[in-house]
């Protein structure tokens, strides 16, 4: 039995974090193990690849959509999806490189799937790896959710659809969360119709109901996309070359048939702990994920974990910030407890829907006492410049304090624009602080300081362009 200090379940960006801390701050002998993808899903199948695509379409709209509007001549463009799957698997790094790299860094690696043994034994293949802290980081998956005839079918995922070399005619898209509608735009600007359909009654739950609906409005008018909320997929069956898709509304009556050409899951994530033995050693989880508290220790003393397997926030960023909070506790006296109370995030659609703190709907349910402004993107001088019709920009704030509660963005770069503007959140700016700064013109963040205008006594203009 091989024995180190630290072993780490899962070769993802919580897992390498925690293990690179590990090492470099406490020197500990550190085993990774990983089962399907060194590296894990953000620079092989998530954010690396996906935005790469994610340019490619904002590039097809701008040439197909405004460059004869701006003087340039250059006739419709055409996706080569071949082309751009080979650029984008140029942008990744191969495995065996990963295992290289991670080894020369100073860790020994395991290849296969890790069974826990008990809360200090962790079992790959024939070998038996012994530590006194065990961190388990093994990411999720795409969950499959039970729809009649779905085994029957070859449908696609977020992986899947990253390594087509066909453009599909059309596409039905489950889900309207982050992936599903990043995806959605990116193949209807290559020219595939595409339909969303939502459980949900509206797009994004967790952002801001105004800015979503926003958003929809966008992806609608821009972008041909058709979005049914409060809706279900009850069965698929194929037809031929077509998939044939049964739509059911949660109430009421009005179900239809829809037939595609391919069918991409996106309505949720599963965390990969089935080999884990988790329920045998006592390890909580519920339905999201595996249970955790403020330092990322699990019911079992011993046993950490981080990220995406946890189910709360899966976000690159906070996968790295978990791990970093889990190692600290394992290995320091007294580590930082996690928070999360100031969190930008973004959907990487075009434009970006952004935001941080409280949304509307939040503030409400919460009993605050809040006040709202709103400026739109059109009324920004920036817009003009490349036809940007649908945004806006809304911050919300407590009348007596002052105090921005949250601010949230539909705008080109919103992400940006959010992750700037959340360090103000963090320490208590106020909506005349926002109103009183100085801004650059021109730019697409100034729309922040518009919004804010709206909550002084004697609104100021800003310079504006013509609806």
């Amino acid at each position: 039995m091989k024995m180190y200090d630290l072993i780490v379940l899962g070769a993802g960006s919580a897992a390498r974090d925690g293990a690179a801390k590990a090492m470099k701050k406490y020197g500990a002998k550190v085993a990774l193990v990983e089962s399907a993808r060194w590296g894990g899903s953000c620079p092989n199948v998530a954010c690396k690849p996906t935005k790469a695509y994610l340019v490619v379409a904002e590039l097809m709209r701008d040439i197909n959509q405004i460059a004869g509007e701006l003087g340039i001549e250059v006739g419709s463009a055409r996706i080569d999806l071949e082309r751009v799957k080979t650029r984008k698997d140029s942008l990744k790094k191969a495995q065996p490189k990963w295992v290289e790299d991670l080894n020369g860094a100073g860790f020994e690696t395991y290849e296969g799937e890790a069974t826990l043994v008990d809360s200090n034994t962790v079992r790959v293949g024939n070998e038996e790896l012994s530590a006194a802290r065990i961190l388990i980081a093994t990411g999720s998956r795409t969950a499959v959710p039970a729809i009649e005839g779905l085994d029957d079918i070859d449908w696609i995922d977020h992986v899947s659809a990253l390594e087509l070399t066909e453009l599909p005619e059309s596409l039905l898209v489950l889900g309207a969360g982050p992936v599903g509608l990043e995806f959605a735009q990116i193949f209807a600007r290559f020219g595939t119709r595409v339909t969303i359909v939502q459980g949900a009654d509206r797009i994004s739950p967790r952002s801001d109901r105004q800015v979503a609906e926003e958003l929809h409005a966008a992806l609608e008018e821009e972008d041909g996309i058709e979005i049914v909320l409060s809706s279900t997929v009850q069965s698929v069956r194929r037809d031929g070359d077509e998939l044939v898709a049964s739509i059911t509304p949660r109430e009421g009556d009005g179900s239809r048939e829809l037939r595609v050409a391919q069918l991409l899951l996106a309505s949720g994530r599963a965390p990969n702990v089935e080999a884990l033995r988790l329920e045998e050693l006592g390890i909580e989880q519920d339905r999201a994920g595996m249970i955790i508290d403020e330092h990322m220790r699990t019911s079992v003393e011993g046993i950490w974990a981080a990220g995406d397997v946890t189910g709360r926030y899966q976000f690159t960023p906070i996968a790295q910030y978990q791990a970093r909070i889990a190692i600290d506790d394992m290995f320091g006296d007294d580590g930082p407890a996690a928070d999360y109370s100031v969190l930008p995030t973004a959907i990487f659609t075009e434009p970006e829907l952004a935001g941080v703190g409280l949304t509307e709907q939040e503030a409400r349910a919460q009993g605050l006492d809040y006040e709202a402004v709103v400026h739109e993107l059109k009324y920004v001088q920036r817009s003009s410049y490349k036809e940007q019709k649908r945004g806006l920009y809304k911050v919300l704030f407590d009348p007596g304090s002052r105090r921005v509660l949250g601010l949230h963005v539909l705008a080109p770069n919103g992400g940006d624009i959010v992750q700037g503007f959340s360090l103000g959140l963090r320490l208590d700016a106020t909506i005349d602080d926002l109103a009183a700064m100085h801004h650059v013109f021109p730019t697409f963040g100034e729309g922040v300081k518009a919004a804010a205008e709206q909550a002084m006594p004697e609104v100021v203009g800003m310079a504006e362009v013509t609806a």
